[in-house]
């Protein structure tokens, strides 16, 4: 099997949650919402409604906003990349393991803008072979071709096989079996472990050190 690993980006590699919390904060404290408005805004988000066109609509109704709902995502996805990190260790891991041969990629769902924002402001993009953006590409995971198009950028092929590390079972853990490759789930909760990866994990670094051994 190749030495190929491709990595879900939001709550993967980076901390997304810690991120939205911080704009939660923000954009109550612009629009004068309190405690419990920058509380309810963390409340939906964790509660299924991630996508952000119909997240905005949500919050505009809430809080009765004059500004439409494409505006505030659009100065949502304006802001993120410059609150999201990538923790030190997390870079050197990626480094090393390119410098031992591996081929290193980002697979992520969202727009481009925001997603490659993401990867340019932390750093990402200067330690990985290549990356496909749904948003960008017209295609979502778990869909097979945005895997092949990820595999591809990094110089490799799908039919020799690698890895997928990600955070959502049904985007990157389905999605990476259904591609062919074998699976690490990045589960930060407890819980049952599902028998459809081939490794749990709590964190990402502890993803990297599985693919080095």
């Amino acid at each position: 099997m190749q030495r190929l690993a491709l990595f879900d980006l939001d709550n993967t590699l980076i901390d997304l949650d810690a991120a939205f919390a911080v704009w939660a904060r923000e954009f109550a404290e612009e629009h004068g919402l309190g405690r419990k408005g920058k509380e309810w805004l963390i409340s939906l988000d964790q509660n299924g409604v991630p996508h952000r066109e119909l997240f905005f609509t949500k919050v505009r109704d809430r809080f009765k906003l004059s500004a439409p709902a494409p505006r505030l995502w659009s100065e949502y996805r304006a802001r993120m990349p410059h609150l999201v990190t990538c923790r030190p260790e997390v870079i050197a891991a990626l480094s090393s393991l390119r410098l031992e041969g591996w081929r290193v990629g980002i697979i992520t769902n969202g727009t481009p803008d925001n997603q490659l924002g993401k990867i340019s402001e932390t750093g990402l993009i200067d330690v990985v072979d290549g990356y496909a953006l749904s948003g960008a590409e017209g295609i979502r995971k778990p869909d097979r071709q945005l895997f092949n198009i990820a595999a591809h950028r990094c110089g490799a092929s799908l039919g020799d096989g690698g890895w997928m590390v990600g955070d959502n079972l049904e985007a990157d853990i389905k999605g990476g079996c259904m591609a062919g490759l074998r699976t690490i789930w990045i589960n930060r909760r407890s819980g049952t472990s599902p028998a459809l990866a081939d490794h749990v994990v709590t964190d990402v670094l502890e993803g990297i050190a599985l693919l080095r051994t």
